[in-house]
């Protein structure tokens, strides 16, 4: 499931056997054995009810696991109470105080520790010049766009030193051109800080852009955790082919392997050898994954022997400034998916038939879902 597990000595956080029930008979965390390293920004990644936001709320101490331990260092954390944990926390709603100024909401962590006025002056306006919002320190969150709350939040949740820091979708409010420089704005900060942080998010593209490591969740359990080049290039089975970056499904058979590779004869007739990377064995069902960028579309008769070719109908052409993407009919796919380079697509038209043509190694065997 990992992709290199963390040394002890460099964990920060520990998951032994956490689960988590709300009404006794359904989990909606199961067993979860989970290492987070110092310094490293993971991203719990997956669909609505998979079990990241439960898993983060366990981690903060708004939620009690129902069996398990949590660890930070040596310290097992279940019973300690959220402020006592040392953990930023930085929401979606971004959680301001409305009627306290920009200045005295940064500063509010630091009053509940009782740290003194004049460092908290210091720690506040060090923390705003960060974020770059010193002069809008009298300010309250209501005249504040977005964004600038959004940041205020951020510095509020750095401003005590803590050893972790946890996100739960503080992007997910903000349009797409703010979202995105706010997600190099939190890597920058993530990195010349040396912050650990703890993302949730089910916005794949997000979680690739900003993480050291992403959690896939589904059902309750991480379905794989690795870089983001590896979720995507080498995803263990097909819920995690499917959730990050855009795929394409051909269904069949294992006809055999060997060597590492698979024949697999496709529900709707032809063959494909692929990776055999997570199968069962011969007869039994598979799922072949492709990437859109990876497929090639032939307009010939005759091509490389080595090469899986399907017979296809070009049904649209969709310009999408870097690339086009081409969508074809094939019996095993009605809406199989080819991106091409910008300016790559001269010659082909809707209505035209054509073959899709793929190298064994940028196909992946696995088990369905």
């Amino acid at each position: 499931m990992d992709g290199g597990m963390i040394a002890t000595t460099d964990t920060l956080v520990r998951f032994t056997g956490v689960q988590k029930t709300y009404d006794g008979e359904h989990l909606v965390v199961k067993s979860l054995d989970l290492d987070i390293r110092k310094g490293e920004f993971l991203t719990l990644l997956g669909p609505s009810g998979s079990g990241k936001t439960t898993t983060l709320m366990m981690l903060a101490g708004f939620e009690v696991p129902t069996h398990g331990d949590i660890f930070i260092g040596d310290r097992p954390i279940k019973n300690v109470p959220p402020h006592k944990r040392d953990i930023g926390m930085v929401f979606q709603n971004y959680a301001l105080f409305p009627h306290l100024t920009i200045e005295e909401n940064v500063a509010f962590p630091l009053s509940v520790r009782g740290v003194s006025k004049a460092e908290t002056k210091e720690r506040v306006a060090a923390a705003l010049d960060m974020i770059k919002l010193g002069n809008l320190a009298s300010r309250r969150p209501g005249q504040l766009s977005g964004g600038q709350q959004q940041r205020v939040a951020l510095a509020r949740a750095l401003v005590f030193n803590p050893a972790l820091v946890l996100m739960d979708e503080p992007l997910g409010a903000l349009d797409k051109r703010l979202r995105e420089h706010m997600q190099l704005e939190i890597k920058r900060l993530h990195e010349t800080m040396g912050l650990t942080v703890v993302y949730v998010t089910h916005d794949q593209g997000e979680a690739l852009t900003m993480s050291d490591r992403i959690a896939v969740f589904n059902d309750g359990i991480v379905q794989q955790i690795d870089r983001p080049d590896a979720l995507y290039e080498r995803p263990v089975n097909s819920f995690v082919a499917n959730f990050i970056g855009e795929n394409n499904v051909l269904n069949g058979v294992v006809e055999n392997i060997e060597q590492g590779w698979a024949r697999v004869a496709l529900d709707a007739g032809g063959s494909v050898v692929a990776q055999a990377v997570n199968v069962s064995g011969a007869g039994s069902r598979s799922s072949l994954s492709i990437r859109p960028e990876r497929v090639a579309i032939e307009t010939g008769d005759s091509g490389d022997a080595t090469t899986n070719r399907l017979p296809a109908t070009l049904t649209d052409l969709i310009y999408v400034g870097d690339h086009t993407l081409a969508i074809l009919s094939t019996p095993a796919n009605p809406e199989f998916m080819v991106k091409l380079p910008a300016g790559s697509y001269a010659g082909l038209a809707p209505g035209q038939d054509v073959y899709i043509a793929f190298r064994p190694e940028d196909c992946r065997a696995l088990d369905p879902v």
